[in-house]
């Protein structure tokens, strides 16, 4: 156990160099595995815990891929580490109910592998994630998206919630 904290503290580290998200996504997934395999307590399961698994899943594919071709149409980047190359607000369609629904698919897969590994820790997992994201990927690229469009962003925000 001693081991999976040092590397976690190792991992934690070396993302603070502002990785791309899919990257922190996998780092996750993979401390998920981990804890998982090797913390002895946490198992659990319960009816319905497959479908659910198949349902985050499909969620996630179908929120992912809508907000994709929405970025795709409108033209602009889908680079998060360059939002300020962004050319176009997007503010319809799946992004009337969420300002990162790419970030919403990728905590909803997490939470389908959490499901998948039956530990209930990796929920802490999940939610670190959602930290991470909303204070090294998320804000940076607020501050970017505010400066690039100003009143129109700022308002946007205030009617839109950050995750769902």
């Amino acid at each position: 156990m001693l081991k999976i904290v040092i590397l976690f503290t190792a991992i934690l580290s070396i993302m603070k160099l502002k990785l791309p998200p899919v990257i922190i996504f996998l780092v996750f997934g993979s401390l998920m595995y981990l804890l998982a395999e090797f913390l002895p307590v946490g198992y659990f399961d319960f009816f319905g815990r497959k479908y659910l698994i198949k349902i985050l899943l499909l969620l996630a594919v179908v929120i992912s891929c809508i907000a994709l071709i929405q970025f795709y149409l409108a033209k602009t980047t889908t680079n998060p580490k360059n939002p300020s190359r962004a050319s176009f607000l997007v503010t319809n369609g799946i992004y009337k109910y969420s300002r990162n629904p790419m970030y919403l698919g990728l905590l909803l897969l997490l939470l389908g592998w959490g499901l998948w590994l039956a530990n209930a820790f990796n929920v802490l997992l999940a939610a670190g994630f959602v930290s991470y994201m909303n204070m090294y990927q998320i804000k940076p690229e607020e501050s970017s998206l505010a400066g690039l469009f100003g009143k129109e962003y700022r308002h946007y925000c205030i009617n839109v919630r950050r995750w769902f």
